[in-house]
């Protein structure tokens, strides 16, 4: 897998969790304290996140980071 292909993938999997959770991009990006912008650059895959940056998203998204990394439904 690139590099490439692995932000992609985990754009799409907060994505997919975050719509499982009823939230909205901009609901999310507020409670990490990002830019909208931002957040639509992390589910797009366009960015390499901090690992500060996947803890807010994990505890937005009530969720741990093994959670995160999981295709389980």
């Amino acid at each position: 897998m690139t590099e490439k292909i692995f932000f992609i993938n985990l754009g799409l999997r907060i994505k997919e969790l975050r719509v499982l959770k009823k939230m909205t991009q901009n609901d999310l990006a507020t409670e990490c304290n990002f830019e909208n912008a931002s957040m639509s650059r992390i589910e797009a895959g366009k960015t390499n996140m901090t690992l500060r940056s996947l803890l807010k998203i994990c505890k937005a998204l009530e969720i741990n980071m093994m959670e995160l990394f999981s295709n389980e439904k």
